[in-house]
């Protein structure tokens, strides 16, 4: 008799409902926490604010027991966290300007949860994405181009990134980052194989073979047409870093990353000599203070701003973040220094941590090839994109124009991310339900031949 051990995940939707709860916490007692830090008394608007905040989570929460029952559960409670915080710091930011981004965020982030929920219900296997590999790819593609595009392509802040449509504007860059995940995952798993043939060896690391160098030439031209055309540094270094590392992923070879860093310094060094904007950025990064009456003003104001800020903050109201230009935006990470310290910058980096592992966590466990892949580059997503961010405003590295995931404001960015969610817990459900029961007839020669142990 022969037994076979299948290890079959729990639910955890409880778990999940609980971690929402204290997300719901985070979200509305920061709204409160604002107001009452910076005029004395809580929001007028606290219990409707609340209360569609919680409408939103508990849908989100709803549709995933039902439509995902066995996927991760602390994904979308730290996402939602994260969401919740980011109103709470641009609500901060519109008491002291008269504006009104935190109700335009909200929005953004009920058009953002209306197609999370809408991925899940529609898209029942994430498998069904494979077919769309080279369409995906394609999409993207003309999604990069549209902003160089005459009357609806616009140039904000010298980036050329934006596309309007009567009083819409929107950044087709966001999209077209989901669409390159899904293409190189489907391109990947296919020809894998064939990209992990050694050729020369060097230093104890063997080269790819000149013949397979296509992909990777092709990717680095395209992030360098966005660096040139588009002015656009974040983008540029996130598609090109993720192929790149998605690349090593799939092959496991190393000489992948000393060729695509190669590349990287080649078109960094170029960059440095032959455009203007790069040329500004390095400098601006290596001396903000020196350029404070110019470009470096903004990164400056920001340095400012999370050294007094300190270890725990000013908390809100106590802060001058409204000097810091973008502060909504670019410059989410110097707010939130400024008020919350470097405790609050460390916690949020702690969340966006857990998202990551989250989504690695879900590639190790994944049974076919296009998952491993597609949740690995979903979870790199965030992970290029933040150390981008937080690395610029900290001056680790030059400063890009990248948004901070569910942090800032910005639809584009907030409706992608929750796109992204969704589609990582459609793979987290895949991948943690249980294996077939194979012992029913045809497996053996009575029905005591196969057992199946499930252990919870």
């Amino acid at each position: 008799m022969s037994q076979l051990m299948v290890f079959v995940h729990r639910r955890r939707r409880g778990a999940e409902l609980f971690l929402l709860l204290l997300a719901l916490a985070v979200g509305v007692g920061g709204h409160a926490a604002v107001g009452l830090g910076v005029t004395g008394e809580l929001p007028t608007d606290i219990l409707t604010y609340g209360g569609w905040l919680a409408c939103l989570l508990i849908a989100a929460h709803i549709v995933v027991r039902l439509a995902a029952p066995y996927a991760d559960p602390v994904l979308l409670p730290v996402v939602a966290a994260i969401n919740g915080l980011g109103l709470a710091l641009i609500y901060r930011l519109d008491l002291v300007r008269d504006s009104e981004f935190a109700a335009r965020q909200l929005m953004w982030m009920t058009v953002g949860v209306a197609l999370f929920l809408g991925t899940l219900l529609v898209l029942r296997d994430h498998r069904v994405l494979q077919r769309f590999t080279y369409t995906s790819g394609l999409a993207a593609i003309v999604l990069l181009l549209m902003p160089m595009l005459p009357v609806i392509g616009k140039t904000i802040n010298g980036a050329r990134i934006w596309i309007h449509v009567g009083p819409f504007s929107f950044q087709p860059g966001e999209v077209a980052k989901v669409l390159l995940v899904v293409a190189f995952a489907g391109y990947l798993v296919l020809h894998r194989d064939a990209l992990a043939l050694a050729g020369r060896r060097l230093l104890f690391v063997d080269l790819p073979r000149g013949r397979d160098l296509g992909p990777i030439l092709m990717m680095w031209g395209i992030s360098m047409g966005v660096l040139v055309f588009q002015r656009d540094l974040g983008a540029s270094l996130l598609l090109f870093g993720l192929f790149l590392v998605m690349l090593y992923v799939a092959t496991e070879r190393p000489g992948w990353l000393l060729v695509g860093g190669a590349m990287f310094a080649v078109g960094s060094v170029a960059a440095y000599r032959l455009f203007g904007h790069v040329r500004t950025r390095v400098e601006i990064w290596l001396d903000p203070l020196g350029n404070y009456d110019g470009r470096g003003y903004q990164i400056a104001e920001s340095m400012f701003g999370m050294s007094w800020g300190g270890l725990i903050g000013r908390g809100f109201g106590d802060g001058r973040p409204e000097r810091i230009p973008y502060a909504e935006s670019d410059f989410i990470v110097g707010t939130l220094g400024e008020e919350l310290g470097l405790t609050g910058i460390m916690a949020v980096i702690l969340l966006y941590g857990l998202i990551v592992e989250r989504a690695l966590r879900t590639a190790l466990v994944c049974r076919d090839g296009f998952g491993k892949l597609l949740a690995t580059g979903l979870g790199l997503v965030f992970a290029l994109q933040v150390f981008v961010v937080v690395g610029g405003v900290t001056r680790l590295i030059p400063l890009t124009g990248l948004t901070t995931p569910f942090l800032s404001y910005g639809g584009s960015s907030l409706v992608a991310n929750w796109v992204i969610i969704a589609l990582l817990l459609r793979i987290s459900d895949q991948a943690r339900r249980p294996a077939p029961d194979l012992s029913g007839p045809g497996w053996g020669d009575s029905d005591d031949d196969t057992q199946v142990v499930k252990l919870s």
